[in-house]
């Protein structure tokens, strides 16, 4: 087996991702100064709800195609593999097929009902018309990313990101303007056209690359095994994710002190995250390869590789933690001034960073957890403290406002790390 180092990870994480998640938090902040902290609310609840879509259409086959595509090379199996895509494949079109169908029916009723808005159901029929495309591109990007084709996936990532920029920026010109339900069928669009044209070139690269084929194996059961904890985990986790960014409008316009609470919530949810967790994107990058990494690594019996990966990978996301937290925290002011041209979000930037760290380990944890197999456990957690994340909000919000929304990110998100951590030590 090829053992590929964190230093090689995180090299490739850095040529790779950092570029296109400058140009997308570049372009976030542009969009932000377009249409304005409410007009990003309502584009956060919109992209709440195509979350949701995507999640349940995805079911859980990103991760399922890199772990049994990781586990066949890690076995010197190479020619199973296109049995392994296949069924993925086949998988992915069923599920996200069925989701789209439901979500393009059901978007008036969803707009109304859930978001509030019904000016908002061309979005979300735009985004049902893409999503079987962005689902399959999912299955091709664990097949990449689980081959270490890390620099053919960086550039076609930085491909995407411009295809999707320009389209996306010519609609908002010419067509959309400031108002913000044209705009989010503006980011829906360039976001799609963008997937289109990830999706045609991974398939190429994939059929130039000629791969042999074994006799046919049986790959259903291992796949519904390996992908069905996650898609439960993540539909439920994106499920309750979607109620507590549609409550927590609701629930802040009952605290007197907040004038606008679509404004407030998107501040924090659409000017304040990005800048966030934008240096993550080379932590991001490093989770993605630890768990087709140590699959394999698990496979071939390789404990002390696996030893050495845990140790080195929480060292680096703890150090890059600390670091990017005290500049955040020192420059939060500079930063929003210059991205945004307001101070509002500034305290609520300078009180997020404290948390870089925790956000940071918690994020290479849970991947080396999935990357060992232990994807029932992750559900479980995830499951947890996503039901405590709606009754915090719920109880906290009308009292204490956007004080108890940053309480509850912070009490549920320190549980799901240590809990997280405690299962990958043991």
């Amino acid at each position: 087996m090829r053992q590929v180092s964190l230093i090689t990870f995180s090299v490739a994480c850095l040529f790779g991702a950092l570029p296109a998640r400058f140009v997308s938090t570049s372009f976030q902040v542009y969009v932000s100064g377009r249409i304005g902290a409410a007009g990003v609310g309502l584009l956060q609840l919109v992209l709440s709800v195509g979350s949701l879509a995507m999640v349940a259409g995805m079911a859980g086959i990103r991760t399922a195609t890199m772990y049994l595509t990781a586990e066949e090379l890690g076995r010197r199996k190479n020619g199973r593999v296109i049995w392994v895509l296949s069924g993925c494949f086949l998988y992915s079109i069923l599920c996200s097929g069925s989701v789209a169908l439901g979500m393009y029916h059901f978007a008036p009723q969803i707009a109304q009902h859930w978001i509030g808005d019904g000016r908002t159901v061309g979005a979300l029929r735009l985004f049902a018309a893409f999503l079987p495309t962005t689902c399959l591109c999912g299955v091709m990007t664990g097949y990449f990313t689980a081959a270490n084709r890390i620099a053919t996936l960086a550039a076609v990532e930085v491909a995407e990101q411009v295809c999707s920029i320009v389209v996306t920026l010519a609609i908002l010109r010419f067509w959309a303007g400031k108002d913000a339900a044209r705009a989010c069928q503006a980011v829906i669009f360039g976001s799609g056209f963008g997937g289109c044209v990830t999706l045609i070139c991974l398939v190429l690269l994939r059929l130039k690359e000629r791969p042999g084929r074994s006799d046919p194996i049986p790959v259903g059961r291992r796949l519904w095994e390996t992908a069905a904890p996650l898609a439960v985990a993540d539909i439920l986790k994106s499920g309750i994710n979607t109620v507590e960014n549609l409550m927590v409008p609701k629930r802040l316009a009952l605290n007197r002190s907040v004038r606008s609470p679509l404004a407030e919530f998107g501040r924090v949810s659409g000017m304040v995250f990005p800048v966030l967790m934008f240096p993550a994107c080379i932590l991001f990058g490093l989770a993605e390869l630890l768990i087709p990494e140590l699959a394999r690594c698990s496979a071939a019996g390789s404990k002390k590789r696996i030893h050495h990966l845990v140790r080195r990978g929480l060292k680096i996301a703890m150090l890059y933690g600390v670091l990017f937290c005290g500049l955040e925290f020192l420059l939060s002011d500079w930063l929003c001034q210059n991205l945004y041209g307001s101070m509002e979000a500034d305290r609520y930037l300078r009180l997020y960073a404290l948390l870089i760290p925790m956000l940071y380990c918690d994020a290479i944890t849970d991947a080396m957890t999935k990357g060992l197999g232990q994807q029932k456990v992750c559900v479980r957690y995830n499951i947890l403290t996503a039901a405590l994340d709606v009754v915090f909000l719920y109880i906290l919000l009308p009292k204490y406002g956007m004080m108890g929304y940053f309480a509850r990110f912070l009490v549920t998100h320190l549980l799901n790390f240590v809990l997280s951590l405690r299962r990958l030590l043991k």
